[in-house]
């Protein structure tokens, strides 16, 4: 019954390709394809790594091949170095996609194959090979599994934060050893493991479900969480004691009993009975057991048929693990009594695994669990790929010079990866048979000398590739909808040159780009005299460096002034064309400096009453303000926003940040009101923030209207200290499981880099095109990384944002060294 999900055991061989080059491994025997094919038996287990000596050279992969060695060895699986030869033809020599890939035999039949990417590391390729557990997302699939099971199977259930991982390796080890007497159940669902009782959810559980027991379709399974680390030999002591008898009886000397629960360092407890109270006593020793499951053995002691004397009053004999210390003879009347005594006197040694399966700490830096349960999930799911151009070291040079392209640099072994190439794909399938600019990738886990020529250190990172320019690189949203709008606002060059009176007004009234404005609700149009070359200047470095996020156009004709006077414009100036509203409103430039322009335009283009939402907070976060929000359940009132607006026209909020949140397009919104409000008022509500200073909630009060007499006196009343606040805020740091994985810094990241970093005065359009013979490289990398470095940094936009200056600031040298 279980031939579904007991696959691959003992008698298997596992071959990976790869056309990587690496000096010889001295644990791995060299053979050519025809001597290791001859060597394959039936029931004989091997791992072949086949390897053309003219390849590339990277040793990642084969690093962590290399320490999955003896492992695999440890479960029958040996391995050996297959050196593709041109006297001998194997299809597994052959094409270079078939060589990224890992093939696992029996004997001499295919069985199953990976891309060698998922194999990230010994944990991931020992967790592959061995074996393969039922993976399950909510709760129905784990009751309908346990519901097949009653009365057949256990169950053992386990939860991971993220596949691949050494928890993860631990299971599939245990699978590997015990699958086809229990039914493995694996899950990194955090809701599932909640949803059957557990509180603790930072560290992976494993629970035995004692299903074969059950013999009523109607009751549950009962279940027996491990307590300890999840670590292969814990598993399988815990095991051991899951397969000992729940009760035993016994009538002889306590001190010379031993089970295995002694042997694996548990405690004994003899619960004593006599022959006119057996049944009742039999019946508190289950109870006891079922309590003390993988805790302590339990043991029915009969007095009547000891030649040993006990106390009388003694009901209860405790034996301790420790050899050589004598029993304790108890009075103890209440079965949590007796669960409290065994419990506070445990004496279990740390269990530490062999140094060559060293298992890390909780700080281990793995991909956030939903991203990586996600990808696990949908790894059955069909991209279609053949959408985007697969580049190669051999193709990328060529293809990005032959056409504007758009490359994702990206790596198949991490979560975050996989899941963005699922958007990038998205984009793809949005821009079928549309788009000017070709959509590619390429795997740097498979080339990493291609990445690290082109300044990738981190995954994954969207680069745009344009004739005679510098290559450009993504830092918006790793979303679907955000990258489709960078790189169609980057289908026009910017800013764009307007030539005429008429078309400026095209230009303003969204007619001149109408396909683009889907993508960018507000036009800018900077205003010069022709004598203003310097502004002028300053105003195209701006609007190059804002491409991809919004449109930006220039005008500088002898007849500017005709513009100015009609939106009452002093030059230099900004006209910014809010196109939902139909608004056109002027900005004069007092500095014409770039970063000043970037600036003003960034700060312009956040609305005066927005909806808060998780992508666009940090924008409004950063502006270091209260927030005045307005929580509503849909669409905010219109006579709640007239009268918010008018005061912001008024002055009244230049203190503060208003704006409004939807809870039912941002459910998080209701337990932020949980944390304000005990119980939870009826909406609307108005609340103000301080979360810059001092961390003070106060709320609106609810039984007055939301105009604008009651919303300026309650502002009085704030200022002058008259009002209490309804909660204080802990000055507590809100930080994510792992700082890698920091995703609103990342987007906080990403708007500070569009509005506060420095454009350098001296950067010019520069000539990446190299010689044909030379690679394509990103002109802007002029420290070189490792190829080491590709293995150790991990997707962490904070850091990028830092490393980001520094190229800037390069980008500045470089372009000052050109003009000089």
């Amino acid at each position: 019954m279980f031939s579904g999900f007991n696959v691959f055991r003992v008698g298997i061989s596992f071959v990976i390709m790869c056309i990587f080059y690496m000096p010889t491994v001295n644990s791995l025997p060299e053979l050519s394809p025809q001597k290791y094919f001859s060597t394959l038996q039936p029931g004989k287990a091997s791992l072949a790594y086949f390897c053309q000596a003219d390849s590339p050279r990277t040793s990642v992969f084969l690093e962590e091949l290399n320490e999955a060695v003896r492992p695999l060895q440890d479960y029958g699986i040996s391995v050996a170095k297959v050196n593709c030869v041109k006297e001998e033809i194997s299809r597994y020599c052959g094409k270079e996609k078939d060589l990224m890939k890992a093939y696992l035999f029996k004997g001499n039949i295919l069985l199953r194959e990976f891309p060698t990417d998922t194999l990230f590391d010994v944990n991931a390729i020992v967790a592959h090979v061995l074996f393969e557990v039922k993976y399950i997302t909510n709760l129905e699939d784990l009751q309908n599994i346990e519901n097949a099971l009653k009365g057949k199977a256990n169950i053992i259930f386990s939860y991971v934060r993220a596949i691949g991982i050494p928890e993860h390796r631990a299971v599939m080890e245990a699978a590997f050893v015990y699958g086809t007497t229990y039914q493995f159940v694996l899950t990194t669902e955090i809701a599932l493991l909640e949803s059957i009782g557990s509180e603790d959810v930072e560290y992976a559980h494993l629970y035995f479900f004692h299903c074969k027991l059950v013999l009523d379709l109607t009751q549950q399974c009962r279940r027996t969480l491990m307590e300890q680390p999840l670590t292969t030999l814990n598993i399988h002591l815990f095991i051991k004691t899951m397969k000992a008898p729940l009760l035993t009886e016994v009538a002889e000397d306590p001190q010379q009993v031993s089970t295995v629960h002694l042997q694996l360092g548990l405690p004994l407890v003899f619960i004593v009975s006599q022959q006119a109270t057996y049944e009742a006593d039999r019946r508190t020793a289950e109870w006891v057991a079922w309590r003390l499951l993988g805790k302590a053995g339990v043991l029915l002691l009969l007095r009547d048929s000891l030649e040993v004397n006990i106390p009388q009053d003694a009901n209860v004999v405790f034996k301790r693990a420790e050899e050589g210390v004598p029993v304790e003879f108890l009075v103890l009347h209440d079965v949590d009594l007796i669960i409290s005594h065994v419990e506070n006197n445990m004496h279990i040694e740390e269990i530490q695994e062999d140094e060559d399966n060293d298992m890390e700490g909780p700080d281990i830096d793995v991909q956030d669990d939903e991203v990586a349960e996600t990808v696990f999930r949908d790894r059955k799911r069909k991209l279609p790929l053949e959408l985007t151009v697969e580049l190669t070291e051999e193709t990328f040079n060529a293809t990005v010079m032959a056409s504007d392209s758009i490359v994702l640099f990206y790596a198949g072994w991490q979560a975050v990866s996989m899941a963005f190439l699922q958007s990038y794909i998205d984009v793809a399938v949005k821009l079928k048979g549309t788009s000017t600019m070709l959509l590619t990738r390429i795997n740097c886990a498979d080339w990493s000398d291609v990445c690290t020529k082109q300044n990738v250190t981190e995954f994954p990172i969207i680069k745009m590739y344009k004739k005679g320019e510098n290559p450009v690189s993504y830092a918006g949203m790793l979303g679907t909808e955000d990258l489709l709008k960078f790189i169609q606002l980057n289908r026009i060059s910017y800013p764009v040159n307007i030539t005429s009176i008429q078309e400026a007004e095209e230009y303003l009234s969204g007619e001149l780009y109408k396909d683009l404005i889907l993508y960018s609700s507000v036009s800018v149009l900077g205003l010069f005299s022709p004598t203003m070359k310097t502004a002028k200047e300053d105003f195209s470095e701006a609007g190059n460096y804002l491409k991809g996020y919004v449109i930006t156009g220039i005008y500088s004709e002898e007849d500017v002034l005709l513009l100015s006077t009609k939106y009452a414009a002093s030059l230099p100036a900004l006209l910014l064309a809010r196109h939902t509203e139909g608004k056109i409103e002027s900005i004069p430039l007092a500095s014409t400096h770039a970063q000043d322009i970037v600036q003003i335009i960034t700060d312009a283009l956040l609305e005066m009453f927005p909806e808060i939402t998780v992508e666009n907070l940090p924008s409004y976060f950063r502006l270091q303000k209260p927030l005045l929000i307005l929580f509503s359940d849909g669409t905010v009132n219109p006579q709640y926003k007239k009268a918010i607006l008018t005061l912001v026209k008024q002055k009244y909020l230049d203190s503060f940040t208003p704006c409004w949140l939807n809870l039912k397009n941002t459910p998080v919104g209701r337990g932020i009101l949980r944390a304000y409000f005990d119980p939870l008022p009826p909406l609307p509500l108005l609340v103000l923030v301080n979360l810059h200073s001092g961390g003070q909630v106060f709320a609106f009060p609810s039984d007055q209207a939301i105009i604008e007499e009651n919303l300026v006196l309650w502002l009085k009343k704030l200022e002058a200290g008259l009002e209490n606040h309804i909660t204080i805020l802990p000055a507590q740091e809100w930080k994510p499981p792992l700082p890698a994985y920091d995703f609103l810094s990342m987007i906080d990241a990403a708007t500070s880099q569009r509005g506060t970093r420095k454009v350098p005065k001296c950067m010019k359009e520069t000539d990446v095109q190299e010689n044909d013979k030379e690679q394509h490289e990103d002109k802007s990398a002029v420290r070189k990384e490792p190829i080491e470095t590709l293995r150790i940094k991990h997707w962490n936009r904070s850091n990028w944002f830092k490393e980001a200056e520094k190229s800037f600031r390069r980008d500045k040298e470089l372009g000052c060294s050109k003009v000089n």
